[in-house]
This record gives structure tokens, C-alpha cells and sequence, in this order.
């Protein structure tokens, strides 16, 4: 008893982990582009990526934390701007091609040698060079402090007040992303999703409208990057190829065009993770299964799974089959 008992708060704290809330809010960006508007984009890593070196090197540039994530922000917008300008005119494959061969552009150039002193090449940046203005601004006393079974510091690398901030955005985005669905400019989106040629009959400026898409949701992608890296490091192949077909897979298990079910996808896609690993881990002999294998063969059954899930129930845990008439 005592092992399923350890093994739930083990499972709890993992949903409540920084790095969950910051999947969460790369998926509501996500679902911006995806569930909302239909935009096939293969490359929301490469915005958490801008977001993250924007902040970090801002900080280290002796810039203040306010401006750092401006700066974040204009970089992910930017990118977002030269990115849709020649291949928001493209659907389905085509669009996910290029998004994709464009995240890859953001972190081939990220861990160049070329740049080494900027962004620290292909060793990255170390966390305490840019974390301390964040965790100046914390209110919380100095020591730990225990909530229920979780105890952790208060203002440590991955502490009380990291989780605060991070799940305080999750709940700030998915409520603007509540109201933006139904505001006229996200019926706009739903309608473009659904059929953008008869949206453009109406006269509406479809590429306007997937441009504005595509910036809010890059902008989030770019704030989940600096939740992301806070507890950690800014590491450039840490945000590559695997970690968008993650987001995707947070947003798919959750349901796409939904307000909460990114925010599950991105739960339930860590805790199952940590669930099947650990159990690996304690009932299979090393001699037939490593910890390594062990960690692939809980991607393994992740993937099996969220295979099933689109065969049997491809709106998601929370999704609404009618909402799967995409246009793409």
C-alpha cells in the first residue's frame, strides 16, 4: 500500500512540475494555431526556443526582467511575422513542412559555434545566469513550506514560486483563450478553420486573420519557453523536433478547439510518462530492461496509445467531434 501511496504523490507532483505548466501553455499557443484556426504548425519548439534565448540573453545584457520578456516576446512575434509571410498562402502538408524545416533552421542556428558567446553554442545557457531578477520578485519567505504532501522551497531552482507564476499563466491563458472563442475574431478563426474560402467570400482577409493566429500563438509558445527554462537551462536541442510532436501530443490527447483540454493533454502526457517509467523501473529485472529502455518504453506506450486514441476518439479526451472539419 505504502508503494501506490508513495508512487501517487510521486504522479502529482509531476503534474504540478514547471515543466508540465510550461507544455501547457506551448499547447493553448498551440491550439490557437491547431484547434482554432487549422494551421498545420510542426514548429511551436522553435518559439518556446526564441522565447527562451530572448529572456535569457537579455538577462545576462543587464536588462531589466520586465523588458527581458518584451524582448522574448517581439523575438517569438518576429519570427512568427517572417515565417507566415511566404507560407501562410500554403495548407495542410505543405505548412507543416515549412514550419517544420523553420524550427529546425531556429535551433541549427541556436547551437552554432558561430554564436558560442551569445547563445552558448550547443552547450546552451546555464540557468543561473538569467534566473535570479525572476526569483527576486518573489514575495515568499525564505525556507520550504508544505501544501497537502508537496513540500518544496520556496524560492528555490524549482520551488513553490516558479510553480505559482507557471500555473497562474496556465489559468490566465486558457481563460483569454475561453474568451477569445467566443469573440466574433475567434468565430472568424473557427470559420477559417472549417472553410476559409467561404470566409473569404464574406470578405474577410483570411491571411490577415492567420497571421494574427499565428503571432498570438507563437507568443505563447515563447512565454511556455521561459517557464520552461527557469528551473533548468536554455538547451537548444532540448527544444527540437521531439519536443513539438510532445506539445502536439498534449494537445491531441487533451482535445484540440477546446479551452481545458490542452491544459490535461499536458498533465496527463507527463504523469502517464512517469507512471509506466516507474513502474518499469521497479517490476522488470535490469537484466531485461534498463532505466533507459525503460524511459523509451514509456514513449513507446504513449505513442501506442495516443494511436488508439485517434482511431477510437480522434476529438481528444475533451474535444467535440464536430469540431474536427478542418480545412487542411
Amino acid at each position: 500500500m505504502d508503494y501506490f501511496v508513495n508512487l501517487l504523490y510521486s504522479l502529482s507532483a509531476e503534474a504540478l512540475a514547471p515543466t508540465t505548466a510550461a507544455f501547457a501553455i506551448a499547447a493553448i499557443g498551440l491550439n490557437v494555431h491547431f484547434g482554432l484556426t487549422g494551421l498545420v504548425n510542426m514548429g511551436q519548439a522553435a518559439f518556446l526556443l526564441l522565447g527562451a534565448y530572448g529572456f535569457a540573453i537579455s538577462i545576462q545584457n543587464g536588462l531589466p526582467l520586465g523588458l527581458a520578456v518584451i524582448v522574448a516576446l517581439i523575438t517569438a512575434i518576429l519570427f512568427a511575422i517572417i515565417l507566415g509571410i511566404p507560407t501562410l498562402r500554403l495548407r495542410g502538408d505543405y505548412l507543416a513542412i515549412v514550419t517544420i524545416s523553420g524550427a529546425e533552421i531556429i535551433r541549427m542556428v541556436g547551437r552554432s559555434s558561430l554564436l558560442t558567446d551569445v547563445t552558448g553554442g550547443s552547450n546552451g545557457l546555464v540557468g543561473n545566469s538569467y534566473r535570479d531578477p525572476f526569483n527576486a520578485l518573489s514575495f515568499l519567505p525564505d525556507g520550504t513550506t508544505k501544501v497537502l504532501w508537496f513540500e518544496y522551497s520556496n524560492n528555490g531552482v524549482s520551488g513553490w514560486w516558479i510553480r505559482i507564476v507557471g500555473w497562474a499563466l496556465v489559468a490566465l491563458f486558457a481563460l483569454m483563450l475561453w474568451a477569445l472563442m467566443r469573440s466574433p475574431w475567434g468565430r472568424v478563426l473557427k470559420a477559417i478553420r472549417e472553410d476559409e474560402d467561404a470566409v473569404r467570400s464574406l470578405g474577410k482577409n483570411v491571411y490577415s486573420y492567420k497571421m494574427q493566429a499565428l503571432v498570438l500563438g507563437g507568443a505563447l509558445g515563447a512565454i511556455g519557453g521561459i517557464i520552461y527554462v527557469l528551473p533548468s537551462s536554455v538547451q537548444p536541442d532540448a527544444m527540437g523536433r521531439s519536443m513539438t510532436f510532445f506539445i502536439w501530443t498534449a494537445l491531441i490527447l487533451g482535445g484540440a478547439a477546446t479551452v481545458f483540454g490542452p491544459v490535461l493533454g499536458a498533465i496527463l502526457f507527463f504523469v502517464v510518462r512517469l507512471f509506466i517509467r516507474t513502474l518499469a523501473g521497479d517490476f522488470i529485472p535490469s537484466s531485461i530492461m534498463n532505466g533507459q529502455q525503460a524511459e523509451q518504453f514509456s514513449y513507446v506506450l504513449v505513442g501506442v496509445a495516443l494511436m488508439l486514441l485517434i482511431v477510437f476518439r480522434p476529438q481528444g479526451l475533451l474535444g467535440n467531434k464536430k469540431e474536427l472539419t478542418f480545412s487542411v
